[in-house]
């Protein structure tokens, strides 16, 4: 079996892949305090919750944008595996070319939705993520890695507003049937939700524009991250959610530099 950690700003998403099948998927909260002994316990727990085994595991791949948590995650892992992680990062294989400024630059977990979509779609995609920030990334029908566009993931734009402000309150993000709402806390999530759905097509609709440049191929647009199904109901470019986009990325890899 396969271990996969998905290191974000909020959450640890872990996938366990049994062969090319996801067999279970858990979420821890990302903290940097955490040790690797807590991590481990933790982790040691989920797998007897489910009734697997740690030595069943031959192999561990992470994916981080938080680096002040990998020596906890490193050292977790060598010491309840026995295994030495496989880091995605500089050297690795991945099957895209990079063509920002800077390859360096590119999150790990950019690169790795572009890897799980470009591997089974085998076209040109544009990947949104909404994860803490929401990230766009166009790739090619060859595999090119463009770059993409950085935003403020909705939750933090909603939590900005609660706490930068005197009298609104802190919402629930569900959409309200309406955009003239009638109550503070409706109108809030109205100008959320549906401001949001009019960022995500309009920024789609200018990397569409940009990409026909270099591309004679209409992409397709696959949205992931917790708020994607939310956010597909509503727009008018998402065309595919797949929740499990980032583990199945680390899987690819994984195999591709095992």
């Amino acid at each position: 079996m396969i271990l996969v950690l998905d290191v974000g700003n909020t959450n640890i998403v872990l996938g366990l892949y049994k062969d090319e099948k996801l067999i279970s998927d858990w979420r821890l909260s990302t903290d940097s305090k955490k040790s690797s002994d807590e991590y481990g316990i933790q982790v040691l727990q989920l797998f007897q919750y489910k009734g697997f085994d740690l030595k069943e595991v031959e192999g561990v791949i992470i994916s981080s944008v938080v680096p002040n948590v990998m020596y906890s995650l490193e050292h977790m892992v060598r010491k309840y595996f026995g295994i030495h992680p496989m880091i995605v990062g500089p050297g690795v294989k991945t099957g895209v070319n990079i063509k920002y400024d800077n390859p360096k630059e590119v999150g790990a977990d950019r690169i790795v939705n572009a890897v799980a979509a470009y591997n089974t779609y085998k076209r040109a995609l544009i990947i949104i993520d909404f994860g803490t920030a929401t990230t766009f990334c166009a790739v090619t029908k060859n595999g090119d890695y463009l770059g993409g566009t950085i935003c403020p993931g909705i939750k933090i734009s909603a939590q900005a507003l609660f706490e930068k402000t005197a009298k609104l309150p802190e919402v629930k993000l569900i959409k309200p049937s309406t955009v003239i709402c009638k109550n503070t806390a409706s109108s809030m999530q109205a100008g959320i939700i549906y401001g949001y759905v009019g960022q995500v097509d309009y920024i789609v609709a200018k990397i569409k524009q940009e990409m026909a440049e270099v591309d004679n191929e209409e992409p397709l647009v696959i949205a992931t991250g917790g708020l994607a199904n939310l956010m597909a109901k509503e727009s008018k470019t998402i065309q595919k959610v797949d929740s499990y986009l980032t583990l199945e990325g680390l899987r690819v890899i994984y195999e591709k530099n095992r």
